[in-house]
């Protein structure tokens, strides 16, 4: 993942930008979800324009039968990709909360589908890395 030192100042990096004359604060974390990106395989993904597409159908029904299904999912870092997105909506991307939500509902069995659903989620962000409060 990175020495402590990185991690840690893009964890707790905020880009900040005022705006002298409209009095405005423009607070972003572009660094932190291009960090979050590249650390899951995902920079050179392209974007999205909806953080949950319709056509995904999430349920607890997709949680891992096979035993192939549950030796993939063993190797993939749901839990860690999950926690990173509900950072990034806590600090400065609130318009993913739903999409966030739905995700979160399968950390403790989680299917090939339900990564698909995460890295959708990824794909948003990184279309609205400039998008901040």
């Amino acid at each position: 993942m990175g020495s402590p030192e990185v991690c840690m100042n893009f964890v707790f990096t905020c880009a900040s930008f005022m705006e002298r004359s409209n009095h405005r604060l423009f607070l972003s974390q572009k660094g932190y979800i291009e960090w979050v990106s590249s650390m899951f395989g995902m920079q050179d993904a392209k974007s999205v324009v909806t953080p949950l597409a319709p056509h995904f159908k999430i349920s607890c029904r997709q949680s891992p039968i096979t035993l192939e299904d549950k030796r993939y999912m063993e190797y993939v870092a749901f839990a860690i990709v999950v926690d990173s997105l509900i950072y990034a909506m806590a600090c400065t991307c609130p318009y993913i909360s739903q999409a966030v939500t739905v995700v979160s509902r399968f950390m403790a069995n989680p299917k090939k589908a339900h990564w698909e659903d995460v890295k959708w989620v990824l794909r948003y962000l990184k279309g609205t890395t400039n998008i901040g409060l």
